[in-house]
């Protein structure tokens, strides 16, 4: 009689954690959508050339790229490791054309000389990472200066009360789909000073704790607002988030004049010089 073949399992593909990443907090089409509308709803045309600071992977600079035949992007970090998968793995992913008009450079955003742009963005919290007012101003001040004239700069920030405590959220991402947590360990309110972290679960798989780790100051929006407008911006824009029938975010930001109180919500500001 003929053996019984043995059910295999299958076997999943080696952890990828800026992918796991993208897929949990990133959507950079729609991104390079978005700030390409704040600038020309401000100045009546579309803008062409792009910054991201704190660019890690820089995915949002490819996709600006992709958007015109004109356009044109420059992505800032200190570290190589993310950069260096951004060549590997979306570079390729572009026209010979498009890969030409990517420039990515290992610099500090605090730093000289840095390249002029019509739109410049921090997102994803990045700037956080500043956690004395004095520099948030100076990284403000570069950024004033580095703009062309009518840019915009952009950035986001959270908040919330449920942000003024530890919790974990867990939401499901990807094809095939795996958890994503957002986890924020602390919270001191003398100095808004919080620590989180990223953890991945795959289907059949433990749980990746740390894959990444954030020590941030949380800045309110006026503080905000404030140090923007210091700087030499001419108008700060607050854009607010819709909420969906469910009573959810629906992904729709909009000019406010006035916030709604959440438990814990997103926002941009639009910085115009």
């Amino acid at each position: 009689m003929a053996k019984k073949p043995t059910a295999t399992r299958k076997k999943l593909p080696e952890f990828d954690k800026y992918y796991h990443y993208r897929e949990s907090v990133q959507s950079p089409d729609e991104d390079a959508a978005f700030l390409e509308d704040i600038y020309r709803r401000a100045q009546g045309r579309k803008p062409t050339v792009f910054r991201e600071d704190f660019c890690g992977t820089f995915a949002n600079c490819c996709a600006w790229v992709k958007r015109n035949s004109k356009n044109t992007a420059f992505g800032l970090d200190l570290d190589p490791e993310p950069i260096n998968y951004g060549k590997t793995h979306y570079l390729p992913l572009l026209s010979r054309d498009q890969q030409a008009r990517v420039k990515i450079e290992l610099k500090n955003v605090l730093g000289r000389n840095l390249p002029k742009a019509d739109v410049i963005c921090a997102l994803n919290f990045s700037y956080f990472i500043f956690k004395e007012r004095q520099v948030l101003k100076s990284y403000f001040a570069a950024c004033r200066k580095s703009l062309n004239a009518g840019g915009v700069f952009v950035i986001d920030a959270f908040g919330g009360p449920k942000c003024q405590e530890a919790n974990e959220e867990v939401s499901e991402n990807g094809n095939p789909p795996f958890d994503y947590f957002w986890d924020q360990d602390s919270f001191d309110p003398l100095t808004h000073e919080a620590v989180f972290h990223i953890h991945f679960k795959r289907k059949g798989e433990k749980k990746r704790l740390n894959v990444f780790t954030y020590d941030w100051r949380m800045w309110t929006l006026p503080e905000l607002r404030d140090l923007l407008l210091e700087v030499g911006f001419s108008k700060v824009e607050y854009l607010w988030e819709g909420t969906s029938a469910d009573g959810h975010g629906d992904g729709n930001f909009q000019v406010v004049q006035k916030g709604e109180e959440c438990e814990a919500w997103v926002a941009y500001l639009a910085a115009h010089a």
